[in-house]
Parts: C-alpha cells; sequence; structure tokens
C-alpha cells in the first residue's frame, strides 16, 4: 500500500511547495534593482503618473536621485495619487508657472527620513524642500492619531494613506489629497503701506524766478537794469528829436 501512496504524495508536495515559493516572492516586492530611483519606485507601485510627470517635468527626481547617492542624509516624499490629482479643479496645474510648478513638488519633500511612528514627535510647522514655513509662504503641520497620520497646508487636508516604499534613507507614502501651499494657493500678503510723498520745494514768492531759475535778487538786479536802459534809450530819443 505504501508503494500505491508515495507516487501521489511527491508531485502534490512539489505543487505546494512552488506556490509557497511564489506567495512569498510576491510578499516581498523588492525595489527595483540598482541605485534608489524615486521614477522606477512610483512606476513598480502604480498609480501615480501624474506625480512621475511633475517630477520630471520639474528635474527635481534627477535631484532627488543624486541627493540619495552621494548624502548620507534622508528624505520622506509625500505622493499624491493620481486619483489625488483628478480631485483638483480642472486646470490647476496647467495654471501654475514653471516655478511653481516646482514648488508644489518641493512641497511633498522632507529633507529628512521619517517612519511612520516618528511624524509622532516632529515639531510644526515641518519644513519641506519648498522653503521657509512662516505666514502666507510653506507652513506644513502633521498631526496624528494612534496610525493615523494627517497633514494640514493651510489650505486643504491630507491623510497617508499607506507606505509605497521605506528603507534607511528614502520613505515613500501616498497620501489621498494633493498638499496645496499657501503661497500658490492661499491669499497673497498685503501691500506695504506706501512711503511718505516728496516734499514740495519752497515757494520763493517770484513766479518769473521759479520759472527761470534765476536767484530772486538776481531776478530784482536785472530788472532795474533793464528799466534803466530803456529810460537812457528814451532820453536819447527825445534830445536827437529836440535839435532835429
Amino acid at each position: 500500500m505504501m508503494k500505491n501512496v508515495l507516487p501521489l504524495s511527491l508531485p502534490l508536495l512539489l505543487l505546494i511547495l512552488l506556490q509557497c515559493t511564489k506567495t512569498l516572492a510576491q510578499a516581498q516586492s523588492p525595489a527595483p534593482a540598482g541605485p534608489t530611483n524615486i521614477t522606477k519606485i512610483l512606476e513598480k507601485a502604480g498609480g501615480f503618473t501624474t506625480f512621475i510627470r511633475l517630477l520630471q517635468l520639474t528635474q527635481t527626481s534627477d535631484r532627488i536621485n543624486t541627493q540619495l547617492r552621494k548624502s548620507s542624509g534622508g528624505l520622506t516624499i509625500f505622493a499624491p495619487s493620481d486619483a489625488a490629482f483628478s480631485a483638483l479643479k480642472t486646470g490647476t496645474l496647467n495654471s501654475l508657472t514653471d516655478q511653481q510648478k516646482v514648488s508644489l513638488v518641493l512641497f511633498h519633500i522632507l529633507p529628512t527620513f521619517l517612519t511612520l511612528p516618528q511624524f509622532q514627535t516632529v515639531s510644526n510647522p515641518v519644513r519641506t524642500q519648498a522653503g521657509d514655513t512662516g505666514p502666507f509662504l510653506f507652513p506644513l503641520n502633521v498631526t496624528t492619531s494612534g496610525s493615523q497620520v494627517n497633514i494640514t497646508t493651510g489650505i486643504n487636508k491630507a491623510s497617508v494613506a499607506g507606505t509605497v516604499y521605506s528603507d534607511n534613507q528614502l520613505a515613500v507614502y501616498q497620501v489621498d489629497n494633493v498638499l496645496l501651499p499657501l503661497n500658490i494657493f492661499g491669499p497673497q500678503p498685503p501691500a506695504p503701506a506706501p512711503g511718505p510723498k516728496p516734499k514740495k520745494p519752497a515757494a520763493d514768492g517770484s513766479p518769473v524766478a521759479a520759472r527761470s531759475g534765476v536767484p530772486v535778487s538776481s531776478a530784482v538786479t536785472l530788472g532795474g537794469a533793464v528799466h534803466a536802459v530803456v529810460a537812457a534809450l528814451g532820453g536819447v530819443a527825445y534830445f536827437a528829436a529836440f535839435y532835429l
């Protein structure tokens, strides 16, 4: 009886072993071979076509890859899904200048590597690669509730929907909304108050002098000389007429 059972059990055992090996390989989902490449990571995950296009258009993807290769510092990236971009008002991205597109992408990147538990201890406002966190600029606030990470920008809110990729240097988290910075989408700061108007030059009481640029004393002297010449010429004419 044993000789009949063994031949039937061996193929079944091999099939089970093959299936377990395949399942284990799928669960690990290793990162693309070679140096860390943010574009390939997002392409492998799927669903980030618009964000990938922005990363490439602004050349931010190249800078990310270069920084990860040459620096020991890490990065954290909030990656909006295609569904998050689709939720934006039609024409939002097309209305941005090239510089605004760069700032929008950099607003989704933190200059340090953070695991999900580390978000519980960060200090707000969190600084991004976009720049200053002051009013009307690029403030970003992070709050946590258990394992949930929530983000506010002053314009909208987003939540971390899952981990796309994480090692000891780079963390990529999917977010359910595009993070909209105040500097681009918020009200602009009020214009500075106008300075004091320049004072007008003091009036000198002489319209003729003011128009000609001649000092008042000079104008008076010149006027007296003209009258003297006219009087002299009048006297000459009188004597000439008398003797003739």
